[in-house]
């Protein structure tokens, strides 16, 4: 995995205020979007036209020829996950980000030339001005800006931040543990249906020591935490991924419902019948190895994975 630098070492410029000749004020050209931490459909894809008429090298550190108006603005409510802006693009683009914070924030190839990344860690909550520059000239260029708590540009997996500050005690696993990415409030009838997670999964604590029907690593605190108002219909939690994943949940109750392989393919799903009200603390392990995987844990009355 290459080495990711967070916003303090990729920054090539933190200028606070606004700069004459970039319009933070003025509407995004291509779109203004809203998320909150722990979005679904990670990652957020706008496709772009990169370049502009301004050389924003005014700005130190920064590179390439960028528009007036932002090409996208992003109201961002942050959660637990650090949050990864980064232009995708054959020609050779550049990034620039007016943060909720007022300060410039650029980069050229950090996400693996030429494609350019900024990491926020931790996220600030708030509005992000971005543009996609031109490297060297003012032509432009076809490009996507990605807006991403888990992917870079070329759709490698970005985790090491996401377990660096979550304690890990012998104990094992912690049911009062704030959760890692998400605590989530539904009632019985909602919608949309099914309610999507995206998560990383896996962890150091082998889930057997939960019970001994477990399986797969899993992390010290919580994925997920539900607050589920149930209803007549049953609650149906599975997940979706690539990886040989694993559900470890505690239950209402107490109790814990572990699964392995009862969704589709080699992703586990977990069906209450008769679905209890109250907290559900939920885990999604990695089968086999203490590796992360990119995972969407789907919050379901209807449908299984």
């Amino acid at each position: 995995m290459r080495t990711v630098f967070t916003v303090s070492a990729v920054l090539a410029a933190a200028i606070a205020g606004p700069v004459a000749a970039q319009d933070i004020s003025a509407n995004a050209t291509y779109e203004t979007v809203t998320l909150r931490g722990g979005f679904a459909n990670d990652p957020y894809v706008v496709p772009v036209t990169s370049g502009g008429l301004t050389d924003i090298s005014y700005i130190d550190g920064c590179r390439g020829f960028i528009a007036t108006n932002p090409d996208v603005r992003l109201y961002f409510e942050a959660g637990s996950l650090p949050l990864i802006l980064s232009a995708t693009s054959d020609a050779d683009t550049t990034i620039v980000i007016n943060g909720p914070d007022g300060n410039w924030y650029c980069d050229d190839d950090s996400g693996g030339y030429p494609n350019p990344m900024v990491q926020f860690s931790p996220a600030m909550s708030g509005r992000y001005e971005i543009w996609v520059g031109t490297y060297g000239g003012t032509d432009n260029y076809p490009a996507t800006v990605n807006i991403s708590e888990l992917y870079g540009p070329s759709g490698d997996m970005y985790v090491d931040d996401i377990y660096m500050d979550v304690p890990i005690p012998s104990s094992g696993p912690d049911v009062n543990a704030d959760p890692i990415f998400e605590t989530v409030n539904l009632r019985a009838g909602y919608t949309p249906d099914p309610y999507i997670v995206s998560l990383a999964s896996g962890g150091t604590n082998d889930a057997s020591m939960v019970a001994s029907g477990c399986r797969g690593y899993i992390a010290t605190a919580p994925d997920v935490r539900l607050n589920y108002s149930a209803g007549s219909l049953p609650l149906i939690l599975s997940v979706n991924s690539n990886a040989d994943t694993t559900l470890v949940v505690n239950g209402p109750d107490g109790n814990w419902y572990c699964d392995d392989d009862g969704g589709n393919g080699l992703n586990p799903s977990l069906r209450f019948g008769s679905p209890m009200s109250g907290r559900y603390e939920i885990w999604v392990g990695t089968y086999g190895s203490t590796d992360n995987a990119a995972a969407d844990l789907h919050i379901s009355e209807l449908y299984s994975q």
